[in-house]
């Protein structure tokens, strides 16, 4: 096998490519990021369910322990002493939560700013382009362009989970979904982006074809072709990447 694939056969079996050390640490920055996103969503949720198990309703911002003291139950009785400090603790953990989201968010706002390495320059080429925020662009980088090597777009679209899996069997043929069989995060990333690209880059080519194969379909006609639309995206930025070449039709940031 060693001696076929030596003398070209590239398809006897796939090459996994290993991060280096500095390539996987770069990975610990948006991934520490999402997780603290996660329990800030949880925090608040807690809090919120254990109002609603009251039937208290409260919004949970900046003025949230102030109003705490003042609210009352449904029939004009105060909140029970126990839910009120349960509800302080956490929400303190909630604000330590918040501080460090900004932490981790100011860190890698430095990154971009001073940083020369080339993953660092890729996430601020695709910062060009309009519809294409800081947290998509690190993590494209980061997780995906920065130091995978591609040899087409079929691994790009495979990479990323997003390509379609066809089962046929006789005379019978349907469609099983894409295989999501790649990296989670480009996956989660790549549908979301795909919906602000349509809005953000409504005159460029994937944006038209989109409109004019899927915008008027029902909502399960629409979320397949944001599918389709996500993938081809992923491989023009690849594209941009590699070549410089801006996808056609779209158009830079100011």
């Amino acid at each position: 096998m060693l001696m076929r694939y030596d003398n070209g056969e590239r398809k006897v079996w796939s090459v996994v490519r290993v991060p280096t050390v500095e390539q996987e640490d770069s990975r610990q920055l948006h991934r520490d990021l999402e997780a603290l996103r996660g329990e800030r969503t949880r925090h608040i949720n807690r809090i919120k369910g254990l109002l609603a198990s009251y039937g208290v309703r409260m919004r949970v911002d900046r003025g949230f322990l102030a109003r705490l003291e003042t609210r009352r139950l449904w029939d004009g009785r105060p909140l029970p002493l126990g839910l009120k400090k349960r509800l302080v603790r956490e929400y303190e953990r909630l604000e330590m939560v918040k501080g460090q989201i900004k932490q981790v968010e100011v860190e890698r706002a430095d990154v971009v700013k001073t940083s020369e390495s080339p993953e660092v320059e890729m996430v601020r080429q695709l910062l060009c382009l309009r519809g294409i925020g800081i947290n998509s662009s690190w993590l494209y980088v980061m997780e995906f362009f920065g130091w995978r090597q591609f040899r087409n777009r079929r691994e790009v679209g495979a990479l990323a989970g997003l390509t379609p899996t066809p089962h046929q069997s006789g005379e019978e043929a349907w469609e099983r979904g894409i295989s999501k069989a790649g990296n989670r995060h480009i996956r989660a990333i790549a549908i979301q982006i795909a919906w602000g690209w349509l809005r953000w880059q409504p005159e460029s080519k994937l944006s038209r074809w989109y409109q004019k194969r899927f915008a008027e379909g029902s909502g399960r006609l629409r979320r397949i072709g944001i599918v389709a639309l996500a993938r081809k995206l992923l491989v023009d930025l690849w594209r941009f990447l590699e070549t410089g070449v801006i996808p056609e039709g779209a158009e830079l940031k100011a």
